[in-house]
């Protein structure tokens, strides 16, 4: 199961999301078995062989080194209120780009859910300048590649393309976030795939499940406004509703622009005054997004005649804005860990036990699980986060965790595509860009005081949801406070 599975399964929808934080034991196991023994060492390689101190200073300085070469990289400027990043990676033979739209659930009502789904969809399907047809022909010919995808938080229309064809696909990529053709054909087929989609959300449990998780975890919250709109909510939606939505959101005020590749900062520059420069400004504030609590456990059961149980539970998680983001990081993945070994190979109660933590503005960290026995899959699961919180954690342990996170980041950031979602997730709602460029480095300074500390803090009052048989289900087992 993914960290982050809120959204709908379509197609056009990119994740916008973190990977999770950290790989299951098994994974780092198998690694480890793959791997060729090393050679036997004479008493004088031993002799100079490094010490722990001596490999924690060349990870610090690898570290302090990618900060400052990521920092030197990014070009930052604006054109007419809109704000645009520039991250040049020399010799890569790809270019994307990304319009982010703030907002998310916080643009759209209970009324009108999906319309920017619906909107960023048909814009890709043709523009004024490039119909229909005359656009696919020309997205084949220079192998690039039109999208969008849209989270809880923002939206964005991306661009993939090869740096040689990069000033034509640039055309196209602008033509349809400003002039989308918007017609009628296309709305209508459009719609109804994204209608077929949002139907379809009941018939996988695990999406279910994350139905059903949304509707207990943020009732009340602006996240209630599902981005992906329902059945209803979309339904309703007219091209008239479309249209004013487009031009609702083309202000510089509201918009994002990330560009990655082998590209010229003052190049692009030019190319954005010549076309979202001519925006109007707006005066766009985002509402301060709240964040959310927990004040007891719950837990949900909804019928169905399964032959296993799907089981999620989350509680309250710090943002990327927060310090204790980090320490809660490690302490998520230690404690993934430890359910994996827990729930699976210790007693074979599930096949896939989670815990994870998410990355949103209002966020939320968890566990998830499928189970017969569900009672003492999740007894065993709290029990761990018992320990979490009570027991130290060893300081290797901590160092362990933050290594994986540093294979697990590099691994994750080969993409242009990665490296662009993860400025703009930073700058939009991490408190800026350059808080991605010093994750590692905050990160390698957690200590097992803080995994202890940020455990106690908010792995607390779970809100359980429970898909499969009621009978079979003891709800004192899930309301029990873990830690208490």
């Amino acid at each position: 199961m993914s960290e982050v599975s809120k959204e709908v399964k379509m197609r056009k929808t990119i994740n916008l999301g973190r990977p999770r934080a950290a790989w299951p034991l098994a994974c780092t196991l198998l690694l480890l078995l793959l791997a060729p023994p090393a050679p036997a060492q004479s008493p004088s390689a031993r002799a100079t062989t490094p010490t722990p101190a001596a490999d924690a200073a060349r990870a610090d300085a690898t570290v302090a080194r990618d900060v400052s070469d990521s920092l030197r990289l990014v070009t930052e400027f604006e054109v007419n209120g809109l704000k645009v990043l520039v991250k040049r990676r020399e010799g890569s033979q790809s270019v994307v780009a990304g319009l982010f739209m703030r907002g998310g659930s916080r643009n759209v009502t209970a009324e009108n859910a999906g319309v920017e789904a619906l909107m960023l969809d048909v814009a890709t399907e043709a523009s004024q300048s490039f119909p229909r047809e005359q656009m696919r022909r020309a997205l084949s010919r220079t192998g690039t590649g039109l999208s969008y995808g849209i989270n809880y938080d923002y939206s964005v229309l991306t661009l993939g393309s090869t740096r040689r064809y990069f000033d034509r696909s640039w055309d196209i990529f602008a033509d349809a976030a400003l002039h989308p053709s918007f017609a009628p054909e296309d709305f209508q087929r459009v719609k109804n795939r994204l209608l077929v989609a949002l139907s379809d959300q009941e018939d996988t449990p695990d999406s279910f499940l994350d139905l059903l998780q949304s509707r207990v975890a943020y009732a009340g919250h602006p996240y209630m406004n599902e981005p992906h709109g329902t059945v209803a909510s979309v339904s309703r939606l007219t091209l008239d509703d479309v249209r004013r939505f487009h031009q609702q959101m083309m202000q510089t005020s509201r918009l994002l622009l990330v560009v990655v590749g082998d590209v010229d900062a003052q190049q692009i520059k030019q190319k954005v005054e010549a076309s979202f420069g001519k925006l109007p400004r707006g005066d766009y504030r985002p509402d301060p997004l709240p964040q959310l609590s927990f004040r007891t456990p719950t837990v949900a059961v909804t019928a169905r005649d399964i032959p296993t149980n799907y089981i999620k539970g989350v509680f309250a998680a710090p943002p990327l804005t927060s310090p204790d983001i980090y320490p809660m990081r490690v302490a998520s993945s230690i404690l993934q860990n430890r359910v994996y070994v827990e729930v699976r190979v210790r007693r074979n109660l599930s096949y896939a036990p989670d815990a994870f933590l998410g990355s949103e503005g209002a966020n939320t960290g968890g566990i998830y699980v499928t189970a017969v026995d569900a009672n003492q899959a999740v007894k065993v699961m709290l029990d761990e986060i018992t320990r979490l919180q009570h027991e130290p954690v060893s300081q290797d342990e901590v160092k362990g965790t933050a290594q994986q996170f540093l294979t697990r980041y590099y691994l994750g950031q080969e993409t242009n595509a990665a490296q662009a979602g993860e400025l703009a997730q930073y700058e939009l709602i991490g408190g800026g860009w350059r808080n991605s460029v010093v994750f590692l480095e905050r990160l390698r300074a957690v200590t097992p005081a803080d995994v202890q500390r940020v455990a106690n803090t908010y792995m607390r009052n779970l809100q359980f949801v429970v898909l499969g048989k009621p009978q079979s289900i003891d709800k004192g087992v899930f309301t029990q406070q873990a830690g208490e």
